[in-house]
């Protein structure tokens, strides 16, 4: 099945889905990671945009470890990954991660559990203990699980929508992440991203938000690594390569790049517990849930 990138770009820019507003890398970094670009099935080259980033560790609880220290936005008007939301509890305690999709819902993981009275969502948040950064808080009006989410099954169909109780503003530091299609195939050995404030190799909590470029592992050798029979046609893995998701980063989004659009690919599920940076990190397929997702968000 082949993506046809280019009518998606063309969608992507009319609804100004997908944009970054800052580019906070340098060219010569960038030629680095570009002359390494695999490639998406039909279409243009799915890389991360920039140099050197920071990283995730490895694990079940995804979240990030392994790599270089996180930039540093704190200040700047825009935000490199505006689509990228935290959810906290009554505390303004980070939990797990999200992405805007639209300016009323939010895409995460269903075993991040979110309660619509006790959590809610902050968005264009990149320093956790800045208080100069242009947030948005949110409460959540409704939360849906996608109905067949096995938690005992290896957290098959992890995936959930939260409804906001009222639309995000647009800005240079908050503005949804572009989604695939139903029929979108993402080629092993591709370079797409992953963020969230989970946990790194010196901090269990860090304050900045973290990224780290994983290249897509196969099915066949995602389910070498890990148990044969957990692996579904629902989930996605990347990583592998001395970087990983890890306890904190669940529910944030796994994205690749194309024609300058970026598209979320995947959501943090679950991995080893050790978040080991040689193992895959294991990611919801969002193609797979595209006509749920659709739906959902149609008829809500």
């Amino acid at each position: 099945m082949i993506w046809i990138i280019s009518f998606f770009a063309l969608v992507a820019s009319t609804l100004g889905c997908g944009v970054r507003q800052l580019q906070p890398f340098d060219s010569a970094a960038r030629s680095k990671v570009e002359d390494k670009k695999p490639s998406i099935v039909g279409g243009n080259v799915p890389s991360i945009v920039g140099g050197n980033v920071p990283s995730i560790v490895g694990g079940n609880v995804p979240s990030i470890v392994g790599g270089n220290v996180p930039n540093i936005w704190n200040g700047m008007k825009a935000n490199p990954w505006p689509w990228q939301v935290s959810i906290q509890n009554s505390r303004g305690k980070h939990f797990c991660g999200g992405s805007l999709i639209n300016s009323y819902w939010v895409l995460t993981a269903a075993h991040c559990l979110v309660q619509p009275g006790n959590h809610h969502v902050v968005l264009g948040q990149t320093d956790r203990a800045s208080n100069m950064e242009r947030i948005q808080v949110k409460r959540i009006a409704k939360v849906i699980t996608h109905p067949d989410y096995n938690k005992k099954a290896e957290f098959n169909n992890d995936v959930a929508l939260l409804k906001l109780s009222s639309p995000v503003q647009m800005t240079s530091r908050v503005s949804p992440i572009c989604l695939p299609s139903s029929s979108a195939r993402i080629l092993p050995g591709a370079l797409c991203v992953t963020t969230g404030w989970g946990r790194t190799e010196t901090e269990a909590t860090p304050r900045f938000l973290q990224e780290a470029t994983l290249p897509i592992v196969s099915q066949t050798k995602c389910r070498q690594k890990l148990d044969q029979n957990t692996i579904t046609d629902a989930m996605i893995c990347a990583g592998a390569s001395g970087v990983s998701s890890c306890q904190g980063d669940s529910g944030g989004p796994l994205m690749c790049e194309s024609s300058g659009v970026w598209y979320q690919v995947g959501i943090v599920s679950w991995g080893k517990t050790t978040c080991d940076v040689g193992i895959p990190t294991v990611y919801t397929r969002v193609p797979y849930f595209r006509k749920w997702i659709d739906g959902i968000v149609q008829f809500n």
